[in-house]
């Protein structure tokens, strides 16, 4: 829809096609009965498509509409979030505390939501040991299985071989069935039956002395 509007008095056409509130195709029908449709079903007359012959126009609460807009449009930049490709470099004779230590911040990206290209440069000979780059490579990969997935396996391009991985898409926990205990811990007790009333002319108690 476009945004500005022409809703009620302010549309201009004489005829218009018209569009219930249930979206349910109405005709074609003159503006004043198309606006005295809109005011008995207590809403607004939003003309939805101006450059149509007729124009079409629809019933709708207006302000809702826009509400329900902006609040979309709110909740979209919410989540819309521009990921970003971070680098992190290794060699390929890089030790372990080298390792852990950019293993570390990459997890830090890829928990801020960003992609993470890893590169192992080889110089001079080292380009006869491939696997040692490559090991380097899933070591990382394999520290990080439960934050991020290899969206890209090793590549070699040039002097240097990379490896791109992306946060893990995670699903939704499954709903517990009613009554069900959250995992590690034991199921609740069901509540002790209410005490069962004495049947007619039944003793109720010891007899009492004579």
């Amino acid at each position: 829809m476009s945004r500005e509007q022409r809703i009620n008095e302010r549309i201009r056409a004489r005829e218009v096609r018209l569009i219930g509130p249930a979206n349910e195709q109405l005709g074609v029908v003159s503006l004043a009965e198309a606006l005295r449709t809109a005011q008995q079903a207590g809403m607004d007359l939003v003309e939805v498509a101006p450059l149509a012959t007729p124009p079409v126009c629809r019933i709708m609460d207006y302000s809702k509409f826009k509400y329900d807009q902006t609040k979309k449009a709110r909740e979209a930049r919410k989540v819309q979030k521009t990921t970003k490709l971070k680098g992190m470099r290794f060699r390929p004779t890089s030790d372990d505390h080298d390792i852990e230590f950019k293993t570390r911040r990459v997890q830090e990206f890829i928990e801020e939501g960003d992609k993470v290209k890893l590169q192992v440069l080889f110089r001079g000979r080292q380009r006869d040991h491939m696997e040692l780059g490559r090991a380097v490579l899933e070591r990382v990969a394999s520290a990080l299985k439960e934050v991020a997935v290899v969206e890209r396996p090793p590549l070699l391009e040039g002097r240097e071989m990379t490896m791109i991985l992306s946060p893990l898409q995670r699903k939704p926990a499954a709903a517990r069935p009613p009554g069900q205990a959250p995992a590690g811990q034991p199921p609740a007790k069901p509540p002790a039956p209410p005490p069962s009333s004495p049947a007619p002319g039944s003793p109720t108690g010891a007899k009492s002395a004579p």
